[in-house]
């Protein structure tokens, strides 16, 4: 699994996780599972600048 930090410097904010059949976007309590196929549409949405 790999783990992209939105803070280096400490460990209070949103995490994204990225593992073989799922991404993980948030923090406890406030969590987005998302499957390979849906972060993969997301993610040419925003490199399209779709969104």
């Amino acid at each position: 699994m790999k783990i992209v930090t939105l803070c280096k410097d400490c460990h209070c904010c949103p995490v994204v996780k990225i593992a073989d059949d799922r991404v993980e976007v948030g923090e406890e309590g406030n969590l987005c599972v998302l499957t390979r196929q849906e972060w993969e549409a997301l993610k040419q949405k925003v490199l399209s600048g779709e969104i």
